[in-house]
């Protein structure tokens, strides 16, 4: 391993590594939580038993019908409510606006995809292989192609211009937004995955747009958003209320790549950072 500054804190040799979990209460000594309870734990170290410390952000999951547990690390977790409080927040979506999405099949980009059709907006999504490609066309985007095979330009400057550009990805591909903005787009900039640990970061061209297009452009942390959205952290109820009923009724479409034990925990985190992951990654333990 070797260091590199990021917004998050990276891994550390001998340590477990951690990320959004659920976990089964053996014992508690916290009111609330009992033994048995389902927790979504904020920073759960991938490991067989852990002890939760009272600073750690726990919620306890309700049981609810036709919702199964793993859509709390996906659609109804953080890659979920990245989603939802990101569109609302910055995106400002009106009906018959275009969106375009870049990494649309990962779990954050597959549900502004869905939530962004649910709002009357034209999506367009960039990917880099046939099947997730496939897999978009399926969940009802309007535009997907495969960015190895077609110039994002190109498809934009075809397809656009758009008034809304979530961006997963950075470099070279915000720079092609950033050209097919309309005047007033709003970018949401949720990921730069091109560019971490890089040794020469991707400069983009074409900034003065930003000031020419009067364009809104914005990062965008999950945390922030839900203070933001519902006024406090861990405490997402707004935003279940929006989404449980659209999982349950089948409007929100989701797929997972499943690796299991343990031993598996660096095959999918590898996989997620070079794209080859066809789905939302769990890890079960």
């Amino acid at each position: 391993m070797r260091e590199a500054r990021a917004y998050a804190n990276g891994f550390e040799l001998g340590k477990p590594i951690s990320n959004f979990g659920i976990g089964k209460v053996i014992k508690s000594e916290k009111d609330g939580v009992r033994p048995g309870d389902l927790l979504y734990v904020y920073d759960l170290p991938f490991q067989e038993y852990n002890v939760l410390q009272p600073e750690h952000q726990i919620r306890v999951i309700k049981d609810e019908p036709g919702v199964p547990l793993s859509a709390y690390i996906g659609v109804l977790g953080m890659p979920g409510q990245t989603a939802f409080y990101g569109l609302e927040l910055v995106g400002n979506p009106v009906a018959g606006e275009t969106i375009f999405v870049s990494s649309g099949a990962s779990a954050v980009g597959s549900l502004v995809v869905q939530l962004a059709k649910a709002k009357g907006l034209k999506v367009i999504t960039s990917v880099g292989s046939d099947d997730k490609v496939n897999f978009l066309k399926s969940i009802g985007t309007d535009v997907a192609f495969n960015y190895k095979k077609e110039s994002i330009a190109d498809v934009l400057a075809k397809e656009g211009p758009i008034d809304i550009y979530w961006d997963n990805v950075g470099g070279s591909t915000l720079e092609a937004a950033l050209d097919a903005c309309n005047t007033g787009a709003r970018v949401v900039v949720c990921g730069a995955i091109s560019q971490y640990n890089v040794s020469e970061p991707y400069a983009i061209k074409n900034a003065t747009h930003i000031l020419f297009k009067r364009l809104r452009v914005e990062g965008f942390f999950v945390n922030h958003g839900e203070q933001q959205y519902e006024g406090r952290l861990n405490n997402p109820t707004r935003f279940l209320g929006a989404l449980v009923p659209l999982i349950q009724s089948g409007q929100i479409k989701w797929s997972e790549q499943v690796y299991k034990g343990i031993e598996s925990v660096g095959e999918g985190i590898v996989a997620v950072q070079t794209g080859a992951n066809t789905a939302k990654v769990v890890i079960e333990i």
